[in-house]
């Protein structure tokens, strides 16, 4: 029983650290926020969440605070960039 508590305590500050540094999608660029450059994915399949997600995490490890879909496309294999601010 005490292992398991730990264990949950794990899971609940590592998802806790990880929402501290996720990216934020905006609609258009934030007027306060400066350009650090882009980043791009793909994915199989025709998901867009599933892109956006990829874009997100992407964004979120280069360190950008928020970032905005510029192109996104494909039938069965998806590809999309989006413009990272920080």
């Amino acid at each position: 029983m005490k292992n398991l508590t730990k264990a949950f305590a794990v899971i609940a500050l590592t998802t806790a650290s990880f929402a501290t540094f996720a990216a934020t999608e905006v609609q258009m660029a934030p007027n306060d926020a400066q350009s650090i450059g882009t980043v791009s994915a793909t994915t199989n399949g025709n998901d867009l969440s599933t892109l956006q997600g990829k874009l997100a995490a992407k964004a979120a490890q280069e360190g950008a605070s928020s970032y905005r879909i510029v192109s996104a496309g494909g039938d069965n294999h998806l590809f999309g960039t989006a413009e990272i601010y920080k």
